[in-house]
């Protein structure tokens, strides 16, 4: 009984020291903001830092996700160098349909497999009020099996379609509005090059890469057109022969997703081999891809720990360098103290008492200037950020830590004082 009621009785007596903390910092209210500044401004920084890395990150990341993970993706490349580009072509013929059939007939697993043939069109009609949308002539397997594209309305084209090099399309949404405006462009056509195409279907929004990522090139994944891969070539291809085989991409969706890192392997060894080494390809494999982002994210955590810690050490030490002046200050109180029975624990409970009033508040205070500076970046970069819980708490919990180490020397200096020596300090 007695016991809990000596454990109350502690735990009440906390008040009139919080009391007496907040009269403390108030007497000296622009010391006290100046020592919190350390600490709001190294918790915004952090938090904004954090924000801004996570955004950009959690963007990256779902853009590889959109692009599926049992997906593998073989781009062709060439050089900007027309000179070796001709080298090039002495090795190999480039990225064609006998590639796509070779992998069909070598890799086990396949559960979807397409070319694709893209094309920037000269003439596009409506005219767009943006940039010209791209054409991707795909296989109707592209849209469930490979690309998983959404329709916000209409369809998109069948086999039978791509069979007969049907002249028919589906719009990204930049590619519908752009062309059409607000209107619904379904059963109306649009012109694109020589070819008169009706509209089946549009897309739903989709994630687009700010840059390129893995070495696929930036595309804009919503100012798109998609058509029957055999319409693109029959009806938007050079009419010239050794031109028909020739393809831009081949997306490949296998059955299992562990067998996508050893069939990336494979699709690499092969395709080596029958270009003879002439590197005008590259193959991304959207779960490697994943991976790397995630160590990167958990890597780019770790730095920014490190960052706030030695932040918020040049708080700290502010911190230390005010509770000194203050002991200094309040030595004959240390001493009036001491001498009316007040233990050394009290008054380092005190003194910590008023530290940790500077950190919290601080912290609370950076914490609210840190979402206002990220929300601040997003609206006027445009930039996506993201406030995360980790990120507040690493700040704030860095940040109490640091208050903390930092109060507990001056706490215990005063603590040390003679009280003696005190009362006659003048």
């Amino acid at each position: 009984m007695n016991t809990t009621a000596g454990r109350h009785e502690r735990r009440f007596s906390i008040l009139p020291e919080l009391a007496q903390g907040f009269d403390n910092l108030r007497a000296h209210t622009l010391r006290s903001v100046l020592t919190m500044l350390g600490m709001i401004f190294g918790v915004a920084a952090v938090i904004a830092m954090l924000s801004i890395g996570a955004g950009a990150q959690q963007q990256v990341i779902a853009f590889i996700e959109q692009l599926g993970v049992r997906n593998i993706i073989v781009e062709a490349r060439e050089s900007t160098d027309s000179q070796v580009n001709q080298k090039i072509r002495l090795l190999s013929a480039g990225l064609s349909f006998s590639d796509l059939r070779a992998l069909e007939a070598s890799l086990p697993g396949i559960n979807a497999i397409s070319a694709r043939k893209r094309f920037v069109p000269s003439k596009v009609l409506p005219r767009p009020q943006a940039d010209v949308p791209a054409v991707f002539g795909v296989s109707a397997v592209y849209q469930q099996g490979i690309g998983n594209l959404k329709l916000a309305r209409g369809r998109f084209f069948t086999a039978a379609e791509d069979d007969v090099a049907a002249p028919v399309a589906v719009l990204g949404q930049s590619a519908a509005t752009g062309v059409f405006g607000a209107d619904d462009p379904v059963g109306r056509f649009v012109k694109l090059n020589a070819e008169w195409f009706e509209v089946i279907g549009v897309a739903a929004p989709r994630l687009a890469a700010q840059g390129d990522v893995g070495g696929l090139p930036a595309q804009d994944s919503n100012n798109v057109v998609y058509v029957p891969i055999n319409a693109a070539i029959l009806r938007m291809e050079d009419a010239q022969a050794f031109l028909r085989d020739q393809i831009d991409a081949i997306y490949l969706n296998m059955a299992a997703e562990d067998s996508v890192p050893t069939a990336g392997a494979l699709v690499r060894g092969l395709l080596k081999t029958t270009h003879r080494d002439a590197d005008d390809f590259t193959v991304v494999v959207p779960a490697e891809l994943l991976a790397q982002q995630q160590q990167t994210r958990r890597l780019f955590l770790f730095v920014m720990v490190a960052i706030a810690s030695i932040s918020l050490l040049v708080g700290g030490i502010g911190i230390m360098n005010i509770m000194l002046a203050s002991v200094m200050e309040r030595t004959r109180e240390i001493g009036v103290r001491r001498a009316v029975g007040a233990r050394r624990r009290d008054v380092i409970r005190q003194f910590l008492i008023e530290t940790t009033l500077i950190t919290v508040t601080g912290g609370l205070a950076g914490t609210i200037v840190g979402i206002l500076m990220s929300q601040l970046v997003a609206y006027l970069a445009g930039w996506s950020t993201v406030v995360t819980v980790t990120s507040v708490v690493v700040a704030c919990g860095v940040s109490i830590t640091v208050g903390l180490v930092f109060g507990l020397y001056p706490a215990a200096r005063a603590a040390r004082l003679d009280p003696v020596y005190a009362l006659r300090y003048e």
